[in-house]
């Protein structure tokens, strides 16, 4: 029997209920449930793959290829699962669906409405986890009072009928503290539920966000004017990490609450060993070390993946990974020294579009000669390769054909299959794919395997024509997809630690397994 859990907003955005999701995923997986978790997002867009990443934050990727939002990402990170295009969904993806059943005469001539059409397509897409999972838990992005988030509500106010007690709401409001009273205010907390109430939902459990400790009384109050049991009123506070908060849930009873609304027996709460080792080694980690994040997105949810990989590194390896966000296009062949000093290696990050590779490809040839250890992922490899190219090979004018359609020397090109594709959208090489490593390599080393699969979001290549070259001159090409010969990954061996991925090994990246190249590439800088 699979039971269901619907997780909402209200009063303000960006309250964490990626994170509320995820930890309670984590604290049912705990105690032996299997679970999955859903994210149904209410904008217009077919994915979030066009959105730019200052709208949208990162966009990440599931091993089957569809683009999503990067709530994802904590679902993975927190609980380990592996997500696919049915853990997300926007209202473009619903209508487009609804619309093309329209077309093809599905409906038998009705007129096709909000209400049932709409609604069925996005019930039948929260069931479509029917009998995998114990729990399935359902995340609705935006906030309670948003025109666009409506036809979802109203599909989880059928389903709660429906489904009877294995349906649950839990909801996520704020309580602002008022500096000037010196006080906590519940009031709109308690108008966001009985918003939640006018639509025909009334919220089983209330998770509070607050900046400052709530009394018991105050739950209380909170409890009596939105109906709601008291040990079903939690808070979430301010937490040092993001990775404590699932304990702290547990601590409330947040799980145990859950499970007696469902009426399954609480048992005794489990201990949680793996993760709370996790977060002994994150409070005892004391050393710092810097890493450069050479982007052009100045922005710390574009490269959300990025960053908690190498946070996750830093604690498995005992140091705290302090990173400096460097943007490229300020990067210069005169201030390279003084914008790369005090780092102890740089990640080039991933991107698309012109603006900003000449100050990557700039870093990447300084800490080349200089020997600092430097990581590049996508776009970053592909700068890696391109400074190689020019100040190695001696093809000046080398170039990305995305950048350059002109240029003679184009190491990084468009995949053949590509060149005849107009639209944007879902069109890239996405998804994992397999990879053989070279049986010796830096890589391999590090994998401790020489066959591996990884996910990928990209349109560009390297340019095999170019292979033997660089090869020769001491940029061995480690990593080749077996189906396609394209290089995947880069080194020079002679190097302290210089690699290039054309995939993202962030999105592979969780508290309890993190990645053994962001491992490897933490470890190296962390030496001195």
């Amino acid at each position: 029997m699979t039971r269901y859990i619907f997780v909402t907003g209200g009063v303000v955005s960006s309250l964490g209920k990626g994170i509320i999701s995820s930890s309670i995923g984590k604290l049912l997986q705990a105690r032996g449930y299997s679970i999955t978790i859903q994210k149904f997002d209410p904008y217009i867009n077919i994915d979030p793959g066009t959105l730019n990443p200052y709208e949208h934050g990162e966009c990440y990727v599931t091993v089957d290829g569809m683009e999503t939002d990067l709530d994802l990402g904590h679902y993975e990170r927190f609980t380990g699962i592996r997500t696919t295009r049915n853990n997300s969904m926007t209202t473009g993806r619903i209508y487009q669906s609804v619309i093309e059943k329209e077309r093809r005469g599905d409906y038998l001539g009705k007129t096709i409405q909000v209400v049932p059409h709409i609604t069925d397509e996005i019930k039948n897409n929260i069931r479509s986890f029917e009998g995998t999972f114990d729990f399935v838990i359902t995340e609705i992005g935006g906030t309670i009072g948003d025109i666009e988030s409506a036809p979802f509500l109203e599909a989880i106010r059928q389903l709660r009928w429906e489904m009877g007690k294995n349906a649950i709401s839990v909801h996520l409001t704020y309580v602002p503290y008022l500096k000037a009273a010196d006080e906590l205010k519940t009031k709109p907390t308690q108008h966001s539920v009985k918003e939640m109430q006018g639509m025909g939902i009334q919220p089983d459990v209330l998770v509070l966000r607050t900046e400052k400790h709530l009394s018991d009384g105050m739950r209380q109050k909170v409890a009596s004017f939105c109906n709601v049991d008291l040990e079903c009123v939690v808070q979430s506070e301010d937490m040092p990490s993001i990775y404590e908060v699932p304990v702290s849930m547990q601590r409330q009873g947040l799980d145990s609450a859950i499970l007696r609304k469902f009426g399954i027996p609480v048992g005794e709460t489990p201990a949680m060993l793996p993760w709370n080792r996790f977060l002994e080694l994150q409070r005892s980690a004391k050393k710092e070390v810097r890493v450069g994040l050479v982007g052009k997105y100045d922005l710390q949810d574009a490269y959300k993946s990025i960053r908690e990989s190498l946070n996750l590194a830093g604690i498995y390896n005992g140091v705290k990974v302090k990173i400096d966000f460097i943007n490229s296009e300020d990067i210069t062949e005169d201030n390279v020294a003084e914008k790369l000093s005090g780092v102890k290696g740089i990640l080039v990050c991933p991107g698309f579009g012109q603006r900003g590779i000449e100050g990557k490809i700039i870093a990447a040839h300084y800490t080349r000669e200089h020997d600092i250890p430097t990581f590049g992922i996508c776009l970053g490899m592909q700068m890696i390769v391109i400074e190689f190219a020019r100040n190695v090979l001696g093809y000046k004018d080398a170039n990305s054909r995305e950048m350059d359609d002109k240029t003679p020397h184009n190491v990084i090109d468009i995949m053949e299959e590509q060149k005849n594709i107009t639209n944007m959208g879902g069109t890239m090489r996405l998804g994992a794919y397999s990879c053989n490593l070279k049986s010796g390599s830096r890589v391999a080393d590090i994998y401790g395997e020489t066959e591996i699969s990884e996910r990928h979001r990209h349109r560009y290549e390297f340019n095999n024509t170019y292979k033997e070259d660089y090869e020769k001159a001491g940029m061995a090409c480690v990593g080749i997809n077996p189906e396609s010969d394209l290089v995947e990954i880069v080194e020079i061996p002679e190097k302290k630690w210089y690699i290039g991925t054309q995939f993202h090994p962030e999105y592979s990246s969780t508290v309890l397994h993190p990645h053994p190249l962001f491992m490897d590439f933490v470890k190296e800088i962390a030496k001195d």
